[in-house]
């Protein structure tokens, strides 16, 4: 589907004029549904995100519409759910583009891919959670699902604790402190000493694993891509099934992933 020729809602049709006044707040809480949609791979109703922004239903219906006409939004009509439509992507594409993370960062993670024979993912930080930029699937039929643009949690991940072990002093201060430790699996750490303590170590080693601990079956070592102040603007990760490497031949690739790390961090921009 043509982002110029997007399914609308018949009754969007004829969206009122907005008040100047408001036109700020109004970007600001459609930009809110773009990331709520983020968050919903099987797409949502207007109710269902109404109820998530703790917006009126008017409103949410009439920004949809808004975001619908300008091809950030799909609305399917059979299911009656909105998804995010194909001008994130673009916009998404150029960011990757503009950061070095297509062009630079994909021969870099196919070469490890050809090394390990293993997934190689990418990924960045935003907020409280990590955004797979980059990934490189491998050559065996077991697919990890971390494709670039998912959100994950950060302590619950391989890549997600070293980008919060080489944050900058008070940034990694505040996420210790702030972070939500849900339990994804039975392995996930959710005791705030524990995870403290998971973060000194990954920072004294210089690498972080993890262990069934987002998902079941499956285990990750990730290392940082450290700016010249020694703080991560990325972090790189091998992911594979549990039953085929065990942690120990796992971690026989941090050498490797550090040697890809460096070469990353002297040929990407950094943040």
């Amino acid at each position: 589907m043509s982002v110029n020729q997007t399914t609308v809602p018949d009754d969007l049709a004829a969206e009122p004029k907005t008040p100047k006044a408001d036109r700020t707040d109004m970007v600001g809480k459609a930009l809110g549904l773009l990331v709520l949609l983020g968050d919903e791979p099987r797409g949502a109703s207007a109710a269902e995100i109404s109820r998530r922004a703790d917006l009126p239903f008017s409103t949410t219906y009439r920004l949809l519409g808004s975001l619908t006409r300008d091809g950030f939004v799909d609305y399917e009509p059979d299911g009656r759910r909105y998804h995010l439509g194909l001008r994130i992507f673009q916009l998404g594409q150029r960011v990757s583009n503009h950061h070095g993370f297509a062009g630079t960062a994909l021969p870099v993670l196919r070469r490890v891919t050809e090394q390990t024979g293993e997934a190689t993912i990418l990924s960045v930080r935003d907020g409280h959670r990590h955004l797979t930029v980059n990934k490189v699937d491998g050559p065996q039929t077991f697919r990890v699902t971390s494709d670039p643009g998912h959100l994950g949690a950060l302590h619950a991940t391989a890549v997600g604790k070293a980008l919060v072990a080489f944050a900058e002093d008070s940034e990694r201060a505040a996420l210790l402190e702030e972070l939500e430790l849900e339990p994804l699996t039975e392995h996930t750490i959710t005791d705030r000493a524990a995870f403290r303590a998971e973060i000194e170590k990954v920072h004294r080693q210089g690498y972080a694993v993890m262990d069934e601990e987002n998902e079941n079956g499956m285990r990750a070592v990730a290392v940082p891509l450290l700016n010249s102040q020694g703080h991560a603007f990325a972090s790189l990760a091998t992911a594979v099934p549990v039953f085929r490497l065990s942690m120990e031949a796992l971690l026989a690739h941090v050498p490797l992933l550090q040697e890809a790390a460096a070469e990353l961090a002297a040929r990407l921009p950094q943040r």
